[in-house]
C-alpha cells in the first residue's frame, strides 16, 4: 500500500485518528509519519526514554525484568508479544496490560517500588467540603499509608505519615 501523503513510498505506519466524532485512518510512510509529529519505532529508540527502556526491558539474561518465557504470548485485541514489548518498550494497546499482567508486574515493582498506583486522587474543584471531609481524608491517608508500608515504599509512608500528623 503507497502512502496517503506523498503517494511514493510504501505505507508502514497506521495513523488512526478521531476529528469530529468520525474516525480517520492515514496510511503513511516513515519519512512522512515524521513530519507529520509521529514518533516512530527508531525515532524513539533514539530518545533518551528509548534508551532507558532499552537498557532495563532488554537483559535477555536470569536477572531480565521481562523474562523470556512469555515470548509466545499474544495479547487477543492487538496482537503485540512480549518480544515486541522487550525491542520496543512499548506495549501494543491498553488491553496489554491485563495480558501480560503476570510478566509486567515484576518490572513494574522493580522500576517504581510498587505494581499499584498509591498517588493523589484527583478532585474537581467543589467536590468534597462537607463537614466530615477532614475525617474521611484523614482515613484515606491512612489507608494509603499502609498500602505503602506494605510495598515498602518507605519514602511516600514518611510523607503520608507527616500529612497525617498535620490532620490530627
Amino acid at each position: 500500500m503507497l502512502c496517503d501523503n506523498c503517494k511514493e513510498r510504501d505505507a508502514i505506519i497506521n495513523l488512526t485518528q478521531v476529528e469530529h466524532d468520525s474516525k480517520v485512518t492515514l496510511h503513511l510512510c516513515e519519512q512522512c509519519a515524521q513530519q507529520k509529529g509521529v514518533e516512530t519505532g527508531g525515532a524513539v529508540l533514539k530518545s533518551p526514554l528509548g534508551n532507558f527502556l532499552g537498557a532495563v526491558v532488554k537483559g535477555g539474561g536470569a536477572g531480565a525484568l521481562v523474562p523470556a518465557s512469555g515470548d509466545t504470548l499474544r495479547c487477543p485485541a492487538c496482537g503485540s508479544t512480549l518480544r515486541d514489548f522487550r525491542d520496543s518498550g512499548r506495549l501494543g494497546c491498553d488491553q496489554c496490560y491485563v495480558s501480560f499482567d503476570s510478566h509486567l508486574r515484576d518490572l513494574l515493582r522493580r522500576l517504581h517500588g510498587s505494581s499499584q498506583h498509591v498517588g493523589e486522587r484527583y478532585e474537581t474543584p467543589g467536590e468534597g467540603g462537607g463537614a466530615d471531609d477532614p475525617r474521611s481524608r484523614l482515613l484515606d491517608l491512612k489507608a494509603q499509608l499502609r498500602r505503602a508500608v506494605e510495598g515498602e515504599n518507605f519514602e511516600l509512608a514518611a510523607e503520608l505519615r507527616d500529612r497525617i500528623r498535620v490532620l490530627e
